[in-house]
């Protein structure tokens, strides 16, 4: 596997988790070329930890900015990103990876996301699946298969170019894997042993808990171009988990408060009419149908 490859961890603060991240990635049996680590102004002992690290591994890079006084989500985590990225020549690699430092990842993760990569050139971002614990149980965090995962993006560089890279704002995570399919680019991800990792820290609540998490998630679907009648159906797809029916509201209510505030919407046109079609196709006939439907659009001839 002669494939090189980059990764790029945005962090913050991150010492209640870090360690099981820091050491499932040592284990990895396929090391990045390089992991850049941009220390967004920990003041917990993060910097302290990455430091040891760093001294450890050659191919651990750590960047450090100024302590802005707290964390930001969405554009604040892509800014930080940034200045990692800003630090390499990305065609010095094949591939990228946006990774978080509160997972905890199988020692074959990275091998069997390349190998899948490698043997199909239309995969332009991909990633596992991700897991968190409840009630001392691994419960799968549902996300769907036509996403790379936020907190784990793998991306090759050249599809990565292509799209403009991530856009700086709350639904940067999802516009990404969209404008993918609309170039006729493959976004997925699996659900298998080897790429199901633990997310330490679940997802929507890192700043100020999971029903601001909810809400800024209906905002940030909103904010994508998403419709009424999907953000609904997805809402009431999630009414069993927790927490329980009130997250869905919570979500729900993101979208309606930026509908009636006439929020601003993502700039670019071609995309909504893109995504809404899809999202249209996707109630009418379901997912997978409907993902099938463009990857069979964009196959060679």
């Amino acid at each position: 596997m002669n494939s090189k490859y980059v990764v790029i961890s945005p962090c913050r603060n991150e010492i209640e988790y870090m360690v099981q991240t820091l050491d499932s990635m040592v284990s990895q049996t396929v090391k990045p070329n390089k992991w850049i680590i941009v220390d967004d102004g920990s003041t917990d002992g993060t910097s302290e930890i990455l430091a040891e690290y760093a001294d450890k591994n050659e191919w651990i890079e750590i960047i450090t900015r100024k302590d802005r006084g707290h964390r930001s989500v969405g554009p604040g985590v892509i800014d930080t990103f940034y200045a990692g990225y800003s630090s390499i020549n990305p065609d010095d690699f094949d591939y990228l990876c946006k990774l978080d430092l509160d997972l905890k990842l199988p020692e074959k993760y990275f091998e069997v996301l390349i190998d899948r990569m490698d043997n199909n050139p239309r995969i332009g971002t991909c990633s596992g699946k991700s897991y968190i614990y409840e009630d001392g149980e691994l419960i799968s965090e549902r996300k769907g298969d036509d996403t790379s995962l936020g907190m784990t993006k793998f991306y090759r560089v050249t599809c990565f170019k292509e799209i403009g890279g991530f856009v700086r704002e709350v639904m940067w995570d999802g516009i990404d894997c969209h404008q993918c399919r609309m170039l006729g680019w493959i976004a997925c991800s699996w659900d298998e042993p080897d790429l199901r990792f633990v997310h330490l820290r679940p997802m929507g609540t890192s700043q100020q808990g999971v029903y601001t998490g909810r809400m800024r998630h209906g905002f940030g679907q909103y904010f994508m171009g998403t419709g009424f009648l999907f953000i609904f159906a997805s809402a009431l797809s999630r009414v069993n988990e927790r927490p329980y029916v009130l997250g869905s509201i919570a979500m729900l209510w993101g979208w309606l408060k930026s509908a009636l505030l006439r929020n601003e919407r993502y700039g670019d046109e071609e995309f909504r009419k893109f995504l809404r079609k899809y999202q249209w196709r996707v109630l009418m006939v379901g997912k997978t149908k409907a993902i099938d439907e463009i990857n069979k659009m964009h196959e060679p001839s």
